[in-house]
């Protein structure tokens, strides 16, 4: 299989492979046959799938290079984005990468581009996430390149960051603050349901936006009280004003060395923009998973620093 990537003909790429969404992505093709190969950031990092999977830098600064990278390849699956801003890490340097990884596609002759954004992105949002998706989306549909744009809400798995880090929150705090009423629903949609929809996204050959979303519509609050009654938590959970609640999350986020929630993430989950207003495309339920992996969920806190950035970020 690796022979036919290696010769530049018949391969798919997939951006992140070594992080959550994109190691999804890349098992879905193995399982179904398909030579991989992946572009990051962190070429140097652990490769878990071995031989399997090919490994080349982002070289966003190289044009050419990431060209020739994606020479031969069938479909791109790009899952790169940002959190949050950090240092030279911009949104605004988030869609110029995006850019010239669109360009580079265009001069390889890739044939689909799969492209996983958010739900809701819009070109005059005050949020410079949903604004900078928005713009990418927008450069994908003029580049002439044949494209699946996905839109995910908050993606629930084994290697997730939010709701493994309420549970851990929950397991071992005695407060919990939920800003405001936490009235506000999302509708979490299962790793491996993304997955699939995106693989499936990229053997049709029609220009499509489909969001990718779980069948369940939740509130904020109850989707904090059902993972509180899964681990067994003892937290008394209070709402409150959002500015205490984003300082709360700062004095913590100065605790484990992380950034738990910004006041653009938070403005997101209270406007319900992580909710789809389409019929869900995913099958999980989240109540279901959560149940099942009661035992795990929690037990180790997920740095998102440490993901992204290779700082160590452990509970001081």
């Amino acid at each position: 299989m690796m022979d036919r990537g290696a010769t530049g003909a018949d391969f798919d790429v997939v951006t992140g492979a070594f992080g959550y969404i994109g190691r999804y992505i890349a098992r879905v093709l193995l399982e179904r046959g398909r030579a991989v190969m992946t572009l990051t950031g962190h070429p140097g990092r652990p490769n878990s799938f071995g031989s399997a999977v090919r490994v080349a830098p982002f070289n966003f600064d190289s044009p050419d290079l990431l060209a020739a990278s994606l020479r031969g390849a069938t479909t791109l699956y790009n899952t790169y984005w940002v959190r949050f801003e950090r240092g030279a890490t911009t949104f605004a340097r988030a869609v110029e990468n995006s850019r010239v990884l669109v360009r580079a596609a265009q001069q390889a002759g890739v044939r689909r581009l799969v492209h996983i954004s958010i739900t809701n992105p819009t070109a005059d949002s005050p949020l410079p996430y949903f604004h900078g998706k928005a713009l990418v989306e927008d450069f994908i549909a003029a580049s002439g390149v044949s494209y699946a744009i996905v839109r995910p809400t908050v993606v629930f798995g084994r290697e997730d960051i939010l709701i493994n880090n309420i549970a851990w929150l929950l397991r071992r705090m005695p407060i919990f603050a939920v800003p405001y009423r936490g009235d506000y629903c999302l509708q979490p949609v299962f790793v491996e349901d993304l997955a699939r929809i995106a693989v499936s996204a990229a053997e049709d050959s029609q220009n499509m936006v489909i969001d990718a979303v779980g069948p369940e519509v939740l509130r904020f609050d109850e989707l904090v009280r059902r993972i509180a009654q899964v681990v067994g938590s003892r937290a008394r959970i209070l709402h409150v004003p959002p500015g205490l609640a984003l300082a709360v999350s700062r004095m913590i986020g100065w605790f484990v060395g992380d950034v738990i929630l910004t006041r653009d993430e938070l403005s997101g989950l209270m406007d319900e923009l992580l909710l789809s207003h389409r019929p869900p495309t995913g099958t999980t339920r989240f109540t279901r998973w959560l149940a099942d992996h009661a035992d795990q969920l929690g037990r180790r806190y997920a740095s998102e620093l440490r993901r992204h950035f290779g700082r160590s970020a452990t509970p001081k």
